[in-house]
């Protein structure tokens, strides 16, 4: 079995691409990288393609046709991650938001025990660099929010800097993932609780991005928050496996 393999989802990142990937691959622990390019139009697919001659057998990509969600980006990735049967899979940002030297501790607590290793900006204060304030209140109090109507003890329900092991993603049904944007993370999340796997939260910095533009939106949070209600009623009719005790 393979060990570790980071998914990054790219859109227009050709300031960071290179710069993040050198990055992870000095790292102490060895990881590889799957990119999911969705058709940059800035030639971020080619930077990587022409660094895969560079890192052969670490480093993969797959391109996708244009724009088509950051959960169907992910999605994409986890089934390739299972089909070359990696063991922790993990979800990161490009734009280095995600500081990379954290994926050793996020490797760590799923070495240890946890199944969901969440990279969280809220389990100890507000750690958030550079965020205007409306941003941080919208996402903090989503995640209260989150916590309110599902009754999931997660603080961070929207982060996106997440390992899983080879279990949850094989034991969860990745054709029920409906939410597209930070919906997706959130449900991701959930369903990882539902099926009473061990959840860890891992105290993070998030400073935001210092070069390449924001995909954050108002409609992106809207589907998170009103998608919620939706994903709650519908775990009333759902069956999930209880496949290991719950962490408190």
């Amino acid at each position: 079995m393979n060990e570790n393999l980071v998914i990054i989802p790219t859109y227009k990142e050709k300031e960071n691409v290179e710069k993040i990937i050198r990055y992870v691959f000095k790292l102490p622990v060895t990881f590889h990288i799957l990119i999911i390019d969705d058709n940059s139009p800035d030639g971020t697919a080619d930077i990587v393609k022409g660094l895969m001659k560079e890192f052969t057998e670490r480093l993969f990509i797959v391109e996708r046709p244009g724009k088509l969600g950051l959960g169907t980006a992910y999605i994409r990735g986890f089934r390739w991650a299972l089909e070359h049967n990696y063991r922790y899979i993990y979800e990161m940002d490009a734009d280095f938001s995600h500081n990379p030297d954290d994926l050793i501790r996020l490797y760590e607590a799923c070495k240890s025990g946890a199944d969901m290793a969440i990279g969280s900006r809220y389990v100890s204060g507000i750690n958030v660099v550079n965020w205007p304030l409306k941003r941080v209140l919208m996402s903090y109090f989503a995640s209260i929010y989150v916590r309110m109507v599902t009754r999931m003890k997660v603080h961070d329900s929207t982060a996106g800097f997440v390992c899983y092991t080879n279990e949850v993603l094989q034991t969860i049904d990745l054709d029920k993932i409906k939410m597209k944007g930070y919906g997706f993370q959130i449900e991701m999340k959930f369903t990882t609780w539902k099926h009473g796997f061990n959840i860890k939260e891992v105290s993070i910095v998030f400073i935001d991005r210092q070069e390449g533009t924001s995909k954050m939106s108002g409609g992106i949070f809207s589907e998170a928050l009103f998608g919620v209600v939706k994903m709650k009623w519908n775990s009333f009719f759902r069956k999930y496996n209880k496949t290991k005790k719950l962490a408190a």
